[in-house]
């Protein structure tokens, strides 16, 4: 086998691959041979077919497929022989294939970049320490009756917070325009629904009512047509209604669990998995701060396959997350074009390549206790934790999710010891919120 390699462009590398015909012509009669044992032909008898019969019917198909096979072959046998590491599939294109010569063919692909790891000396991350207060577990049991209340009819005046039911029509200089209008539409006062103003102007309406409100579109609203416009609404009041919270009693505890030892048990609850929740906010901020500073600190070229396949795997997680298998006659390629996820599927792959080079260099292996130990806090919000560890210590694709994630954690605490972590004092809703840019 001939191989000769040349760089094209930056990643991209061009292979030009020679295989004698003798090695094909030996492999396509092989076949041929073996097939004439047991090919049926009108005319003969099974195991009588001549070679030459054989050939003139499946020789060319064999030759196709022989060839394809070879071809396959030789380009991961080059590639070993040159010392490269293909990224993504390579494209194949034959020169030369007629049946007596040798065959030749030229392999395009992109090969991975070579990482040059940064110093992390001067690293530097906020650590937010928080804890979690009655007043906190007070609140969250608040927004877990609310998630469980009624909606009463009211006939007094509305508040922030209470539900009208509506109908209303908006018009521009007088005219209707598209989507602003609706009958029997619930709002919740004071849920940031619709644009400013709407639902302030509703506070204090009583059923039967009707209102006019003169409001103005946001300049960044979504419909670019309607940005900065004057816009009226007619507004009618059909109901007002206002949360009934559910009594914190057996029933409710039952819902959430908790089936015996009451209030005092249920708080425990509550604060346990918000400590839980809290814990993983902490480490999850200090984690992407230190993934911030992996992208910052490296400079890579990068394989366009790498990109490609990351930009379908991130469409594919956004189609699941919206019912794309009840959806399947939608373009989504058209709806979720590749610009919309390019920029985080660039980051992905970045921090791939140089968290990968750091495992590498600083031979990191994952920890089996800490694997362990993460199955187990996973399987501690389930009501038989036994069965769900099980269930993740026999399944080698789950396992290997986690084992990637300690993995990670891992190469996180390495950098962290290089580095400089500053602890500020924080609150449980600001350590679980999302931060800005992800929000």
């Amino acid at each position: 086998m001939q191989v000769s390699i040349e760089t094209t462009s930056g990643l991209e590398r061009r292979l030009t691959v020679g295989v004698p015909a003798e090695q094909i012509d030996t492999e396509v009669n092989k076949r041929l041979q073996q097939a004439a044992k047991s090919v049926r032909i009108n005319g003969f008898r099974k195991g009588k077919v001549p070679l030459k019969v054989v050939k003139q019917r499946f020789g060319a198909g064999v030759r196709q497929e022989v060839l394809g096979e070879v071809m396959s072959r030789s380009f991961y046998e080059a590639v070993q022989k040159e010392s490269v590491k293909p990224a993504g599939q390579p494209a194949i294109e034959p020169k030369q294939m007629e049946e007596g010569k040798d065959l030749e063919f030229v392999a395009t692909f992109e090969v991975y970049p070579e990482v040059a790891l940064a110093d992390f000396a001067d690293l530097e991350v906020t650590r937010l320490q928080a804890e979690v207060t009655d007043a906190d577990v007070d609140k969250m049991i608040e927004v877990l009756q609310k998630q469980q209340a009624e909606w009463e009819d009211t006939k007094r005046k509305t508040k922030k917070g209470e539900r009208v039911n509506i109908d209303f029509e908006g018009t521009i200089d007088g005219e209707a325009f598209e989507g602003g209008s609706a009958k029997n539409q619930f709002l919740v006062l004071g849920s940031d629904s619709m644009i400013p103003g709407f639902e302030k102007g509703l506070i204090g309406c009583k059923t039967g009512e009707e209102h006019v409100l003169d409001l103005t579109f946001p300049d960044d609203y979504h419909a670019e047509e309607l940005r900065g416009k004057a816009v009226q609404f007619k507004v009618t009041v059909n109901g007002t209604s206002a949360q009934k919270l559910p009594e914190l009693n057996d029933e409710f505890f039952a819902k959430y669990g908790v089936e015996e030892g009451g209030l005092e048990k249920f708080r425990e609850e509550v604060k346990a998995n918000m400590a839980r929740e809290l814990k993983n906010a902490q480490q999850s901020k200090l984690k992407t701060q230190v993934m911030d500073a992996l992208v910052a600190k490296h400079e890579l070229d990068l394989p366009k396959a790498l990109v490609q396949s990351e930009i379908g795997a991130l469409r594919n997680q956004m189609i699941q997350r919206f019912g794309g298998a009840q959806n399947a006659q939608l373009d989504f390629a058209s709806i979720l074009p590749d610009d919309m996820f390019k920029e985080q599927a660039e980051r992905r792959v970045k921090l791939g390549l140089v968290v990968g080079e750091l495992v590498k260099a600083n031979e990191i292996k994952v920890d089996a206790d800490r694997v362990r130990g993460m199955v187990e806090e996973l399987a501690s919000t389930y009501q038989e934790p036994e069965e769900v560890i099980q269930h993740y210590m026999s399944n080698r694709d789950l396992l290997a999710s986690v084992e990637s994630a300690v993995l990670e954690d891992q190469v996180v605490d390495f950098l962290l010891a290089k580095g400089k972590v500053v602890d500020q004092e924080s609150t449980y809703d600001d350590v679980i919120k999302p931060a800005e840019k992800d929000a």
